[in-house]
């Protein structure tokens, strides 16, 4: 039985899982929308909306400037570090804190989009697009 064991292990060990969900949420915020298989997409929801939380955190305080007190720097930093656990590009901790937090900064939640799109050819694998709500891919 799986009670209190949640997570999907998709046949990978627990470093391999890690780094996919890194590597999914990195490009999910450089591009704004992937490609990937349906348990993937399912799982990348928890993890990509828990670092846009991060972001979401600190908008405001990132839009002060140069006006926020040490303590809210402090908290700033915080939050970047966090999201550095799982972002690994510049690129990608940038567009989470200059264009992703401030956008979502009103919305209370549910950042992220499932949307099921085709069967793979090579694998009869079902596949679902994740993209951020509100916010266009990048070309």
């Amino acid at each position: 039985m799986r009670h209190r064991n949640s997570g999907r292990k998709l046949g990978r060990n627990s470093a391999h899982r890690d780094a996919l969900w890194n590597n999914l949420v990195t490009a999910l915020f450089v591009h704004g929308r992937i490609e990937t298989t349906e348990a993937k997409a399912k799982e990348l929801r928890r993890h990509a909306d828990n670092t846009i939380g991060w972001g979401v955190q600190v908008s405001e305080l990132i839009a002060k400037g140069e006006g926020m007190s040490p303590a809210e720097r402090t908290k700033v930093v915080h939050a970047k570090r966090m999201a550095r656990r799982v972002v690994k590009t510049q690129a990608a901790m940038d567009r989470l804190f200059n264009e992703i937090g401030p956008h979502f900064a009103t919305r209370p939640g549910g950042y992220t989009r499932v949307l099921k799109s085709r069967i793979r050819k090579g694998d009869a694998a079902s596949m679902a697009l994740v993209e951020l709500v509100g916010l266009a891919p990048e070309a």
